[in-house]
């Protein structure tokens, strides 16, 4: 068996503990393009808070790095880059692209590479792997093998962590499927489970957030339909809860890297081989309207105090994707801030996680550094940020005028204390 030389792509919030982990047992490279992000790394500082500088410490064989020629003595080539969608809810695999053609200029004969970016079933040998074939001129399971194991990091969760989270795994040979399941058993205490093949490993990935936003779809139809007939849909699931087989999903956003975008990749290429998904699809479209929904919600009940909404003072707590983590990846906490917006609204957005640069440069939107007492005509409490739970009633309500509207889209504060809720 040869020894181990691994290269991670990518050190977002999927490839850094990864590479932490790699690196505390294998000489292990990991690459970004970001040179501020090696520099930030290096300096043991991780701005997405999902690795402390002692892990970081801890990784006595790992180092950081953005020039390619530092990848060429890898044999194991892991890529962890972001596959997100268009604005047309396509897939955009221009990362993925990206790197398979630059590993096609540093791999060598008996490499490994291995995907764990969510794509659709094929995506890695279909698209991926005749990239590297093209830039290296090596052949694919003759000079060089694949693997898949998707990425199962849920970020901000300090108890499910890459490590103890089973990992499902796959290779393009029996024998390559063997190395990669072996290679994640040595560092995933929960174990593995090796996928038949790369396809049915991708297929797996997909449909695990496919499944989950279906549920909460289903979901937020309820709540569409309960509101209608005046019932509390939080005390309909309670008491619906107290059966023992009844899922506890909760109407809401649905944004992130993964429930909002994973079901485009699963739907694009069921389209592609002539199939129309209409259960996915109408999902997707019930979740991506509920900015739409709760901005009405609001926009209804400031109309009945008589508080105009054009140059009316709006405050959104919270932008993140999730609560209590910088993530703001695909939040659809922006589509609250648009629609407030077209309504003429002026809108600050209070998010004691986020980069202000950040959200300036993905969204066009400066969070302030603290809300103004007084000032608003309504709060939509939007991430449960611990922050936020600790807030009274009272304290929230002191930052809003005498008739201030206050909405409770994550259902944390008591309801006979606020004016709406999901």
């Amino acid at each position: 068996m040869f020894e181990k030389k691994i290269a991670i792509i990518g050190l977002g919030y999927v490839g850094l503990p990864l590479a932490v982990e790699f690196g505390k047992k294998y000489p292990t490279t990991g690459f970004d393009i970001s040179e501020n992000r090696i520099k930030e790394l290096a300096e043991g500082k991780d701005s997405t808070l999902e690795v402390t500088a002692e892990e970081l410490g801890s990784s006595c064989h790992l180092r950081f790095s953005c020039e390619l020629e530092d990848l060429r003595d890898a044999n194991i080539y892991i890529v962890t880059v972001p596959t997100p969608v268009d604005e047309h809810k396509r897939p955009d695999l221009t990362p993925l692209v990206k790197a398979s053609k630059m590993l096609g200029k540093v791999i060598s004969k008996g490499d490994i590479v291995i995907y764990e970016s969510t794509v659709y079933p094929g995506a890695t040998e279909e698209d991926c792997i005749p990239l590297i074939e093209q830039e290296s001129g090596l052949q694919f399971n003759v000079d060089f093998f694949a693997g898949y194991s998707p990425e199962r990091i849920n970020p901000g969760d300090k108890e499910h962590r890459l490590t103890t989270i089973r990992k499902i795994t796959s290779g393009s040979t029996p024998e390559v499927a063997e190395t990669v399941d072996s290679l994640y058993k040595s560092i995933v205490t929960a174990g593995t489970h090796k996928a038949s093949s790369i396809r049915v490993a991708e297929a797996a990935k997909v449909i695990e957030n496919t499944q989950r936003d279906l549920n909460i779809a289903l979901i937020n139809e309820l709540a569409l339909i309960f509101n209608r007939m005046g019932i509390d849909t939080l005390d309909v699931l309670e008491a619906a809860g107290t059966k023992w087989n009844f899922l506890p999903f909760r109407p809401g956003l649905v944004g992130g890297h993964c429930i909002g975008v994973d079901p485009y990749y699963l739907t694009h290429k069921a389209q592609e081989i002539g199939y129309t998904p209409e259960v996915i699809l109408a999902g997707r479209r019930i979740n991506d309207g509920m900015g739409a929904y709760v901005v009405s919600q609001v926009v209804k009940r400031m109309l009945k105090r008589r508080i105009h909404i054009e140059d009316a003072n709006v405050l959104i707590l919270g932008l993140t994707f999730k609560e209590n983590c910088p993530d703001i990846r695909n939040t659809k906490v922006v589509d609250l801030v648009r629609e407030f917006q077209e309504y003429g609204a002026n809108v600050d957005v209070y998010d004691p996680w986020v980069s202000q640069k950040e959200s300036q440069h993905e969204y066009g939107i400066t969070p302030i550094d603290a809300p103004a007492a007084g000032k608003y005509d309504a709060i939509v409490l939007a991430v449960a940020h611990t922050q936020f739970r600790e807030m009274s009633v009272d304290t929230i309500r002191k930052l809003g005028r005498r008739d201030c509207v206050l909405y409770d889209i994550k259902s944390i504060l008591p309801k006979n204390e606020i004016d709406g809720r999901l």
